[in-house]
């Protein structure tokens, strides 16, 4: 018998004839135009980017639908009197125009909280400041190993909402979710997973006391049922224990927790009531870093009651990564190798790239849009692991401040280069390296400053190398 999503039924029965705001046009709501549509719901879109500068497809697709438009610098004026709102990740729910209407009675949520309410599989989520893409995709490699049907979406792959209507029971929705999508959920997966919490989006969230609020509503509202994996390392994470409502399991690489995964001696071990087994050799995979290690683990936890471990661990150790993270674009005759970690956007993930790598002659790119982040942290890693350190962007002089008062502290000299854009930072470090060296584009700063987004970024290094450093 045909299964029947009675709850999207009932969802989209409620849609037929409302009043309906899809807020931006971009990746995650664009496909919700044809979905309401053909529900016959009355639906405005709105954007902050003026009309002239809109996808011209999408634009002109609306405008055959009839569909009300309000474009601009002050697109949300025109939000008042609707049934439901679904907004973009960018619009954060704090907007006061949102504020007003759900004051008032209109429901606001989004493409991906709707997933997770009417989802008829399980739901398992991933967030954190670093490390959500890897640990995301890594579990969603270890469920298709074992044959599971998976969809993959909130931050990465596809959006789902007008996927629902596939799925079934025994399918798993894996979503990576933001603190922007998280911000005003009042639905959580069944499985959670937050692989840590640091400082991130400060330009954005009001304070980290927002920030790390909304990180817990992933959590928040499971029942007894669910199931929560923490960063035991991390004193955030760690702390959300005695907040769950159901099962905590941790993982750690630096303490001998009596119960969960840790990393230890070149291993990922088990460990339960104080037994330890071992699991695989970290030194076997492909993936480099502590904190891949971290994230490996994380999704063996994830995936415990529902792939067994020998598949768990094969997926894992075949696994070459994702991109712009700590990829390696190409090694030259002379062995030097050049690495392209554009995703790392905070000092943390820097920290963690430059922690990757044993030997101390990595010739550091960093430096990129100041998302009012403190940059002290980077000043020692930097020291320590790095031979010359190559700047650009608006966070340059952060960066140089701190690096030269460590310098300083240490008594030791460093150069440092300022360019100007990315390509006069390959050419520098061209000329700077030398047999054996590492070059590590690892900006730890956002990517907004020059580029549309750290893939933009990630892929013209990648472009430059392979021009630059081969000829």
């Amino acid at each position: 018998m045909e299964y029947v999503n009675e709850k999207l039924v009932e969802f989209n029965h409620y849609l037929s004839g409302r009043k309906v705001a899809v807020i931006g046009l971009g990746v995650s709501n664009a496909p919700l135009i044809d979905y309401l549509y053909n529900l016959k719901a009355q639906v405005t879109v709105f954007d902050r980017v003026e009309i002239k500068d809109l996808n011209k497809t999408i634009l002109r697709k609306v405008t055959n639908y009839g569909m009300g438009m309000s474009f601009g610098e002050n697109y949300l004026d025109e939000l008042v009197g609707f049934d439901i709102i679904f907004r973009s990740p960018s619009c954060l729910p704090s907007t006061p125009q949102l504020v007003a209407e759900a004051e008032r009675g209109a429901i606001v949520t989004t493409e991906v909280e709707m997933v997770i309410e009417l989802c008829p599989g399980k739901v398992i989520g991933i967030t954190g400041s670093d490390g959500k893409t890897t640990t995301t995709t890594l579990i969603s490699e270890i469920l298709k190993e074992k044959e599971y049907n998976v969809f993959l979406g909130g931050n990465i792959g596809t959006p789902l909402f007008t996927k629902i209507s596939e799925m079934t029971p025994e399918d798993i929705v894996v979503l990576e979710l933001s603190s922007f999508q998280l911000m005003d959920m009042k639905i959580s997966p069944q499985i959670a997973v937050i692989t840590n919490i640091t400082p991130n989006h400060l330009d954005k969230h009001t304070d980290m006391e927002e920030y790390i609020n909304a990180k817990k509503n992933i959590f928040k509202y499971q029942d007894e049922g669910g199931l929560l994996v923490l960063n035991y390392d991390n004193e955030i994470t760690k702390s959300f224990e005695k907040e769950a409502l159901g099962r905590v399991v941790f993982f750690s690489s630096k303490s001998k927790i009596p119960n969960g995964y840790i990393i230890d001696d070149n291993k990922i071990k088990y460990c339960e009531n104080g037994l330890r087994s071992h699991i695989l050799e970290t030194k076997e995979m492909k993936l480099r870093g502590v904190h891949n290690f971290e994230n490996a683990a994380a999704a063996l936890v994830a995936t415990q009651d529902l792939v067994d471990r020998e598949t768990a661990c094969q997926t894992i150790l075949n696994f070459k990564g994702v991109e712009h993270r700590l990829e390696l674009v190409l090694e030259t005759k002379d062995r030097i190798k050049w690495y392209n970690d554009s995703v790392s956007s905070s000092p943390t993930r820097t920290i963690a790239g430059l922690n990757a790598f044993s030997l101390r002659n990595i010739i550091l790119i960093a430096g990129g849009y100041d998302k009012n982040l403190d940059y002290t942290p980077l000043a020692k890693p930097i020291v320590d692991n790095c031979k010359e350190l190559i700047l650009l962007g608006a966070t340059s002089n952060k960066i140089e401040k701190v690096v030269k008062a460590e310098l300083k502290v240490q008594n030791k000299k460093m150069k440092i280069h300022k360019c100007t854009d990315l390509r006069e930072t390959v050419e520098i470090a061209k000329e700077t390296a030398v047999q054996g060296d590492v070059v590590l584009f690892s900006p730890a700063s956002a990517s907004f400053d020059m580029f549309k987004d750290f893939a933009e970024r990630g892929k013209l290094f990648k472009k430059y190398v392979k021009e630059i450093a081969k000829s």
